[in-house]
């Protein structure tokens, strides 16, 4: 019989994948990772059986969370992510030759060294870039103490269980605004708002208190099954209506092929369904 990973993150829903091969198995002090191998997505990374990232789906997630904050700020120098211990969120905003340093700030030295070693397609060297400075500290106590300014700050976390819990609280992001340059902008994730609108509100309604513009935008990323899944957007600054002509500017401009990104794209996703608008405070 085909073995399959079945995912129970949320109560009334599953889903499964089917493993080809079974690549890595292992528990760290934080979580017990997989990688294994299927026919649709490629190789797939889960903690504690949740999908975190596959080869085949990851571009969309990363593009989305580093493109549109990064070209409608139009002049991000320094970005800070927090987590994304694969690499992939880091390979796209290093592929923006007009950012000069990223800081990335991950929990677990375990996911960093097993992703080198069997999912180096998703980093594709980024660990190795001059520009990247890794910090392998709890996301939550890095944000609390720095003193560094950001122009854009991704929060590459797993869902609000275990570990990642600490990274959706109102005090995270608070201190997340006090490291923002002026005008700089932080973006979230905040899972799929069909099965989760619980996280989203609660994130949106921190934003709205914190930041002069704030909400979240979209995109439909397939092992984040359940229906789009959404980004928290909060910025003091105007760059969510940096017009489509600007945006067509500068991604032309970065010289960035991508799968899934495009400016219209980019403006689009600002645009809520119904019952995900109804999530906002």
């Amino acid at each position: 019989m085909t073995d399959w990973v079945r995912e129970s993150l949320h109560p009334d829903y599953a889903q499964s994948l089917r493993v080809d091969r079974l690549l890595y198995d292992s528990e760290t002090e934080h979580q017990r990772l997989k990688v294994f191998e299927n026919a649709t997505f490629g190789r797939v990374l889960t903690l504690d059986d949740v999908v975190q990232t596959t080869e085949g789906d990851n571009f969309i997630y990363h593009e989305m969370m580093t493109h549109v904050p990064i070209l409608a700020h139009g002049a991000a120098r320094r970005v800070l992510i927090i987590g994304g211990g694969d690499g992939g969120m880091a390979r796209e905003v290093l592929r923006h030759r007009s950012v000069a340093h990223v800081t990335m700030v991950e929990i677990d030295a375990g996911v960093v060294d097993f992703s080198k070693t069997y999912l180096p397609m998703l980093s594709q060297g980024a660990f190795d870039d001059p520009r990247l400075n890794l910090v392998i500290d709890d996301g939550a106590a890095f944000i609390r103490n720095t003193a560094e300014k950001f122009d854009v700050i991704v929060v590459d976390s797993t869902d609000p269980i275990g570990p990642g819990e600490v990274l959706f609280t109102d005090t995270f992001y608070g201190h997340a605004k006090r490291a923002l340059t002026p005008g700089g902008i932080l973006v979230t994730q905040n899972g799929v708002p069909f099965m989760q609108g619980g996280e989203l509100a609660n994130t949106m309604r921190a934003f709205k208190a914190l930041f002069a513009d704030w909400g979240c935008y979209l995109a439909s990323i397939p092992t984040y099954a359940g229906g789009p899944m959404a980004f928290g957007w909060g910025t003091d600054g105007d760059a969510r209506h940096t017009p489509l002509d600007v945006l067509d500017q500068r991604f032309a401009a970065s010289g960035i092929d991508t799968g899934y990104y495009t400016p219209e794209v980019h403006k689009a996703a600002f645009a809520l369904p119904g019952y995900v608008a109804r999530l906002m405070p």
